[in-house]
């Protein structure tokens, strides 16, 4: 962002920032204020970014945040939702079912927001079932989420976000060895006269993603659920997309979780560009015009469906 600012050109991201310690008075203070605002460590936290607001709007740069599946698509999908299905919204569930997980987001606490203020919860303390299009029932646990925070400020009146993520038995066995004996630590350990942080080292150990491609099969199924009323009455309404590995490695020579990031990051870059999105400033995607970001996954491989009857998470 520094550098865009330097060189007034337009800026665009897939993820929220995960700032490093930094002595810096002005970034602690913004993120030790956001931390009291949310009651606990706010890890993955839009504050550094929005702090850029006033510098961008002086430079007449964009600066567009989070133009990834989610964030990103799905926060589009909440957008394309107030505009043609409610009139308010109360409750917003984001349900992900994707195989390659962040340690990070799993090891965490969780939390979500509901009737103006935050709820933490500890690491998969939430746990709920759901039957996925194309995938099966899935159990799939409440962890913290970006859009969850962008989202709160940037739909009028909504009572509740939570966000959910699919994990397997298996997975989360391997995940909790490796916590019991501090691989997953982001603290500085010293092995051999070196300094090292075991989830980096961690990292560095597992095989690369971009080579798991050939051998991974099944689909992804994101999306969000919605309650709240339109012309009065009670309304829900379930948007979302399923995409297949193997037809997405046979294309662009990659998996399905490369190509859900990659193609909504071309369209947010494809809208800003053109000018279709077009505000001098720092920005989440919802806050632009939905219709031709959603038009633009049906055209590039991310066609979207809508389930006017769905299934509610309790």
């Amino acid at each position: 962002m520094d550098a865009c600012l330097e060189c007034k050109v337009d800026y665009i991201d897939t993820a929220n920032y995960e700032p490093e310690d930094t002595d810096d008075p002005e970034w602690r203070a913004i993120y030790e204020k956001r931390c009291k605002e949310k009651g606990f460590t706010a890890y993955f936290d839009y504050s550094w970014q929005w702090a850029y607001q006033d510098r961008f709007k002086e430079a007449g740069i964009t600066g567009l945040l989070g133009s990834g599946f989610d964030p990103g698509v799905t926060s589009v999908f909440s957008a394309y939702a107030l505009k043609h299905y409610f009139d308010e919204i109360d409750t917003i569930d984001i349900l992900d079912f994707n195989p390659e997980i962040n340690l990070r987001e799993v090891s965490a606490n969780g939390s979500y927001w509901e009737n103006g203020h935050w709820v933490e919860t500890k690491p998969m303390e939430i746990k709920r079932e759901y039957n996925f299009e194309g995938v099966g029932m899935k159990d799939m646990y409440l962890l913290h989420h970006e859009e969850i925070e962008s989202l709160a400020k940037n739909i009028p009146g909504v009572k509740r976000i939570r966000f959910f993520m699919t994990f397997g038995q298996s997975y989360l066995t391997h995940m909790k060895c490796l916590e019991n004996v501090g691989m997953l630590s982001t603290s500085p350990i010293n092995f051999e006269g070196k300094e090292i942080v075991p989830i980096q080292f961690l990292k560095a150990l597992l095989p690369d993603p971009a080579s798991l491609g050939p051998r991974t099969v099944g689909k992804t199924n994101i999306g969000c659920i919605f309650t709240g009323r339109k012309d009065g009455k009670e309304k829900k309404v379930y948007i979302y997309n399923v995409c297949d590995h193997q037809e997405c490695y046979k294309e662009v020579g990659s998996q399905a979780i490369s190509y859900t990031t990659g193609v909504p990051a071309m369209i947010g870059t494809a809208l800003v560009i053109s000018k279709k999105w077009n505000k001098d400033g720092v920005f989440t995607v919802e806050e632009f015009d939905p219709d031709p970001f959603m038009d633009m996954l049906n055209e590039y491989g991310l066609p979207w469906k809508v389930d006017e009857d769905p299934v509610l998470v309790d």
